[in-house]
């Protein structure tokens, strides 16, 4: 089954299309600067790319030159748009809506409305999307991946924050978690390793440009560091993660914000970047850092501390560990950050083979990085989002 996956934002539309019996990408690529004047840049297995300037005035027209493009002889990979056989949408949130992934229908469609104040930023994009997707391959199914559904299994001790409680039946106020996608990926490739789902205790470190750690217990997320929205947690590229929630009101009183310019100050001043005051990348932060930059020295140290911390945390939850896996373009190509979190953690059980660690980046394959005498076993796994939500897919429409 050839399954097309589409991950919608406000101007852009990344896409994949698999097939799902050898779990090949066939093409993939991505519509930007749709709304404003419109590009396409689609790239093949064999290594050729395309680049195209294009009108694209609306996400419906993005799908249109894309499945265009998919098709084109020159460009594509299929003969016709009736060879893909289902699309499948990467989707932020879901709220308590949904704890899985569900085929698209008129009420799929209302309670996703519903979600819109939740994560306004990416929930009216992956509407177009969707839209997009009816208008130009009519009559094909369609399924919904959430990133929060894998946190969907937190107990409510977890979940819920120390609000009233009248506050969160009225707003839904609550931690939902995010990345669930790919915990849900890289835990189930570490099970496969350990050899069993029952009884293990896994850690998922996504780590990149936004990350969130998970605790993963018999299969099951059971916590994780993102909460009500991706902002809290980490201390990540240009957002702040978790602060004394006072702050928030001392800065907005001193410096004169409304809620709108605190959002975006603590989404997008701060972090790595506002630590640093380099930059958001933790490439330039390693550059930063050979120089002798404080600074960067120190927005780094925070970052290494705070992963270090959420782990021994987790470890307590779950009373033990069995593996911790870094993924993501941070945790599977900076060994110096994994190697930082890792060091003096050997009354955990952890002892990484720093060897092995320092050349693992860039990797398509599981590596173990722990040593042989490690209690608990550390791995890099690549990520997949794509894959499963093209295997969610391909199941539901199966069905």
């Amino acid at each position: 089954m050839n399954v097309l996956v589409v991950n919608a934002g406000s101007s852009s539309l990344k896409y994949q299309l698999l097939d799902t019996e050898t779990e090949k990408v066939l093409a993939k690529g991505i519509c930007e600067r749709i709304g404003i004047d419109g590009r396409i840049d689609h790239k093949l297995p064999d290594g050729r790319r395309f680049k195209k300037d294009i009108a694209m005035p609306n996400h419906s027209v993005a799908m249109r030159i894309l499945v265009d493009t998919l098709t084109d002889k020159e460009t594509g990979c299929i003969s016709s748009m009736s060879e893909i056989s289902a699309v499948g949408h990467r989707v932020v949130h879901g709220g308590e809506f949904f704890c899985e992934s569900v085929l698209v229908d008129a009420s799929v469609i209302e309670k996703l409305e519903k979600c819109r104040e939740l994560a306004p930023l990416h929930t009216g994009p992956a509407l177009m999307g969707i839209e997009g997707c009816t208008e130009v391959i009519k009559g094909v199914p369609q399924v919904l991946v959430f990133d929060t559904a894998f946190h969907q299994t937190m107990p409510d001790y977890a979940y819920m924050y120390p609000l009233p409680y009248s506050i969160y039946q009225k707003y839904k106020i609550r931690r939902y978690g995010f990345h669930g996608t790919s915990h849900r990926y890289v835990s189930a490739e570490m099970m496969k390793i350990l050899g069993r789902t029952e009884g293990t205790k896994i850690i998922t470190c996504h780590l990149g440009n936004g990350s969130s750690i998970a605790a993963v217990k018999d299969g099951k997320s059971i916590d994780t560091s993102m909460g009500f929205t991706p902002l809290d947690g980490l201390e990540m590229g240009t957002r702040c993660g978790a602060i004394d929630p006072a702050i928030v009101c001392f800065l907005m009183e001193k410096e004169g914000m409304n809620a709108a310019q605190m959002s975006n100050f603590l989404n997008k001043q701060c972090g790595l970047l506002g630590v640093s005051e380099v930059s958001s990348d933790s490439r330039d932060i390693e550059d930063a850092i050979a120089k002798g930059n404080e600074k960067a020295k120190l927005a780094d140290k925070i970052m290494c501390y705070q992963i270090k911390k959420y782990i021994g945390a987790y470890a307590a939850a779950m009373g033990g560990l069995d593996a911790v896996v870094f993924t993501a373009g941070l945790g599977e190509n900076n060994p110096a950050l994994r190697s930082s979190v890792c060091r003096n953690m050997e009354f955990l059980g952890i002892k990484l083979d720093e060897e092995v660690n320092k050349v693992t980046l860039r990797q398509s394959s599981n590596v173990r990085i722990s040593s042989e005498d490690s209690k608990v076993a550390v791995y890099v796994i690549p990520t997949n989002e794509e894959l499963v939500i093209a295997r969610d897919t391909a199941a539901i429409v199966s069905r």
